[in-house]
């Protein structure tokens, strides 16, 4: 592999990061300007989290813009540049390609515009009871983008290998396409479980980002590592802004995008068994969810004082940062762990 691959994926996460920081103070400005605030649930539909929570309505929320975004125009921008001008410099950093990088961008525009719109919903109180999509809605719409990248995959990359760690590969023909949507939808909504906390979710997908970008680059897959590599530029930027106080919120336009787009990058490395692993924090977000949920229907009373874990955690006392910085440390530790576990049965150790 050439050295200029490492060098490639460094620079472009540098200036990744630098665009966010500087054309933030223009999205805080539109976002306060159009009074864009996150509503907060009322005490009688969610009275603990009300009670911890209420000080934080009106905070902007869509600050997953910052992220989508600054990607999306670093990847077009070095595209178009190598397309019209040229030259050693450009061609060596322009990281768009059909086979590592066309798929996951795709889906992370496409993601990011339906959670703008739930976000403005949301904000302008538009659609059932003023809370933006249903559910259901919201659920339809993510398989409809988890589909389109499984059919991508299947009919227009002829891919169905299917990776069991330590295992093997197997080829599952026409079962690929809903294990596809399954990883997708599963993950955008785990990620979405665990956007509560000011800096939670950025700072556990920073790490889960991280550990694809050096699993993609084990591969050989530089545009797919440097895609990875822009990502985390751009979330450390966002975590800038969003550790407590948060002066935004990511929004469903972040992480929404941002769990499709991770799970497309787990499937394109042939590495989603491990996802749960390196998304250790996010597994544990739903599932606390779908425990209080199963126990208030089936028991008639709760696990948790409130639910993702990370509210129950809040109900009893402990303080916000606390909370982020333990939850940043297991993802830390966990994100290094799948790494390593994907080295290991690549067999990088033997």
């Amino acid at each position: 592999m050439s050295p200029f691959a490492i060098i490639k994926i460094l620079l472009l996460s540098t200036l990744s990061f630098i665009t966010a920081i500087l054309w933030t103070p223009l999205l805080t400005r539109v976002l306060f300007k159009y009074k864009l605030g996150k509503q907060i649930r009322t005490a009688e539909s969610a009275p603990i989290f009300s009670s911890m929570h209420q000080a934080k309505s009106g905070t902007p929320t869509m600050g997953g813009v910052l992220v989508w975004g600054t990607a999306l125009v670093l990847i077009l921008a070095f595209h178009e540049a190598n397309l019209l001008i040229g030259g050693t410099f450009f061609s060596t950093l322009d990281f768009l390609s059909r086979q590592q990088t066309l798929l996951p961008l795709g889906a992370l525009v496409a993601s990011a515009v339906v959670g703008l719109v739930d976000d403005y919903w949301n904000v302008r109180r538009i659609g059932p009871k003023g809370g933006g999509l249903r559910m259901r809605h919201r659920l339809l719409l993510y398989t409809l983008i988890a589909a389109v990248g499984a059919w991508w995959f299947y009919s227009k990359l002829g891919w169905d290998l299917f990776r069991i760690p330590f295992v093997g590969s197997y080829n599952i023909g026409p079962w690929y396409i809903p294990v596809f949507i399954l990883v997708i939808v599963a993950t955008s909504f785990s990620v979405n479980e665990t956007d509560g906390l000011d800096g939670l979710a950025g700072g556990v997908l920073l790490s889960s980002f991280g550990a694809y970008a050096a699993i993609a680059f084990m591969q050989g897959k530089v545009d797919l590592a440097a895609f990875c590599g822009v990502i985390c530029g751009a979330l450390m930027a966002f975590l800038w802004f969003n550790i407590n106080p948060a002066r935004f919120f990511m929004g469903d336009t972040g992480a929404m995008s941002l769990g499709v787009t991770l799970g497309i990058v787990a499937m394109l490395t042939n590495t989603a068994l491990l996802l749960p692993i390196i998304g250790l924090v996010f597994v544990l977000e739903s599932l606390s969810v779908i425990v209080q949920v199963a126990s208030k229907k089936f028991r008639g009373k709760k696990v948790f004082l409130s639910a993702p874990v990370h509210h129950h955690f809040e109900a009893i006392g402990w303080s916000e940062p606390k909370i982020v910085m333990r939850l940043w440390i297991i993802a830390a530790v966990s994100s290094v762990i799948g790494l390593v576990l994907a080295l290991v049965d690549a067999g990088f150790f033997t």
